[in-house]
């Protein structure tokens, strides 16, 4: 990941209702925006969830297909082996990151071997063990988001991480509620910060509220990785279309977030190239006040302080007050 800016992933997920072309249009969409990485979902519906297990309330609300399991709803979005090679080499021909989040052990090994350098661990499988587990083992840079967590069990699935064999370094841990939407007086954004400072580790934020302000707050809060949900249209039937965002916001959180990285700047406090022109007309002299005739001793009926400077910088005030004239001075005349 770029380390040197925020790693921004459009997170397309199961928006594309297990069509290829969908898929495509999305990783389209994901670069006409300018983002680092289009994130898909990877698993096998019996892998997942029992056959009888219920939809949340906020899919039973996007879906009106008349039957209320997980099971149905997800077999309807698998994407095979294909059709992930296709899509890896489409991101590749189009110079686009793949990313896709495994949901279980087969798809962790098919992620592998399909040579993925970034695992996304999602907020579910944050107490799975045997999970955590295999993706440490893989050594390879890790993703974790925390729905849902707190801050004991965040750091017992980063120890398992560590003690698989995936260093420290090799992994930002992304806040997150897992509700979709988020209310956003549920978004806890400090919580972010929290957790980078208790485990001394990189952190982002995985945002599931709607619009793009949290996201950009998020990164002026120190974010360094951002995901967000996309899709083509809200309106489209799916269990994430409704709470992602369609491709003008998707751009205009982009461009948001780029501003916000270059308005963050250096942290060194001095004056900038574009203000310097100013700092003459903005900033004071000592001036003369009144006529002044040398040989006058400088006080402070004689003396005032205007525009512009490029005289005697009022900070020097006290040693000028009771100073001897040494020449004829006109009112508004720099001393």
């Amino acid at each position: 990941m770029k380390k040197s800016r925020v790693f921004i992933i459009a997170e397309a997920g199961v928006n594309h209702n297990g069509s290829t072309q969908l898929a495509k249009k999305l990783i389209d969409v994901a670069i006409e925006a300018g983002v680092d990485a289009v994130k898909f979902q990877t698993f096998k519906a019996k892998n997942l969830v029992s056959k009888d297990a219920k939809k949340a309330e906020y899919q039973k609300e996007n879906m009106q297909d008349g039957d209320d399991t997980q099971y149905k709803m997800l077999q309807k979005l698998e994407l095979d082996i294909e059709t992930h090679r296709e899509l890896i080499e489409y991101c590749d021909k189009r110079d686009i990151m793949f990313l896709s989040t495994p949901f279980d052990h087969d798809s962790i090994d098919l992620l592998d071997n399909l040579g993925l350098e970034i695992f996304k661990i999602p907020s579910g499988e944050i107490t799975n063990l045997p999970y955590l587990r295999k993706i440490g083992g893989l050594q390879k840079e890790v993703i974790l988001s925390t729905g849902m967590a707190d801050i004991g069990e965040i750091e017992d699935a980063l120890d398992v991480l560590i003690e698989a064999g995936t260093s420290k370094e090799c992994i930002t841990v992304l806040h997150a509620n897992t509700m979709y939407p988020t209310p956003i007086e549920d978004t806890n954004l400090r919580a972010m910060v929290t957790i980078g400072n208790t485990f001394d580790i990189e952190y982002g934020y995985s945002d599931h509220t709607l619009g793009i302000e949290v996201s950009i707050g998020a990164v002026a809060m120190g974010a360094s990785v951002i995901e967000k949900h996309f899709t083509l249209d809200k309106n489209m039937e799916g269990p994430d279309h409704k709470a992602s965002l369609e491709p003008n916001e998707l751009n205009e959180m982009v461009k948001g977030i780029r501003n916000i990285e270059k308005a963050l700047g250096s942290s060194v406090k001095k004056p900038t190239p574009s203000e310097k022109p100013n700092m003459e007309i903005a900033r004071k002299s000592i001036v003369a006040s009144s006529n002044i005739v040398k040989g006058d001793i400088l006080n402070e009926v004689n003396l005032t302080v205007k525009r512009p400077s490029g005289g005697i910088s009022p900070m020097r005030w006290d040693e000028i007050i009771g100073v001897i004239a040494q020449k004829d001075y006109v009112e508004d005349e720099l001393i």
